[in-house]
């Protein structure tokens, strides 16, 4: 049986950050063979093209955290109906320098809740948009625009019981799509590494 290990990334840094407790809460959904962990975000410097020869230790660590994840689990916040700077900013990073794109065939799901109405609907669609470029495979169904409210965690801060199906369902569809697209990656590298004359 497979391991697979996930990335997390929050794209909040607020200490009490709904997303942070959904990332917590979601991934005691998913089976005994996938760990999470999340990767630290908040300390990368802003993203300055001039140091890509010269990346800080935090980008280091960011880069190599991916690198080594089997599959990756974006949940975030909206600001201004857009990903928070700070997710923008590590996305660039993990990216850069052209042509070493860690982020690269990674398999990914997105999600994120908001006491909006429309529960991060804008900020998910940014980042698949971003995700599509960077190629990146993400999910695509089923959606969670999830709506922070009474009863979606329950009193130890897991999902609650009203909420539970749903995001069942959600890891359970996750997990099949990291599956099929990690025992797939290997191939598509081998197919792009001899595309590329030496």
């Amino acid at each position: 049986m497979s391991n697979y290990h996930i990335a997390v990334v929050v794209g909040s840094l607020r200490r009490d950050s709904f997303n942070r407790k959904l990332a917590d809460a979601l991934v005691k959904l998913a089976p005994p063979q996938f760990t999470f962990s999340q990767v630290e975000i908040g300390d990368l410097p802003l993203y300055n093209q001039d140091d890509d020869a010269h990346p800080a230790d935090a980008v280091k660590r960011l880069k190599s955290e991916i690198g080594a994840a089997q599959g990756l689990l974006f949940i975030t916040a909206e600001y201004n109906r857009s990903i928070p700077g700070v997710l923008k900013n590590a996305l660039d990073h993990a990216s850069r320098p052209y042509g070493k794109n860690t982020w690269a065939g990674k398999p990914a799901g997105v999600l994120g809740v908001s006491v909006g109405a429309i529960g991060t609907a804008m900020a998910q669609q940014h980042l698949r948009n971003i995700l599509a470029y960077l190629d990146v495979p993400t999910l695509d169904q089923p959606e969670a625009f999830i709506q922070a409210k009474d009863g979606l965690f329950d009193q130890a801060g897991d999902i609650g019981p009203a909420s539970r199906k749903f995001m069942q369902d959600w890891m359970d569809h996750y997990v099949a799509w990291v599956k099929v697209h990690a025992a797939e990656r290997p191939r598509t590298a081998s197919i792009r590494a001899e595309a590329i004359p030496a």
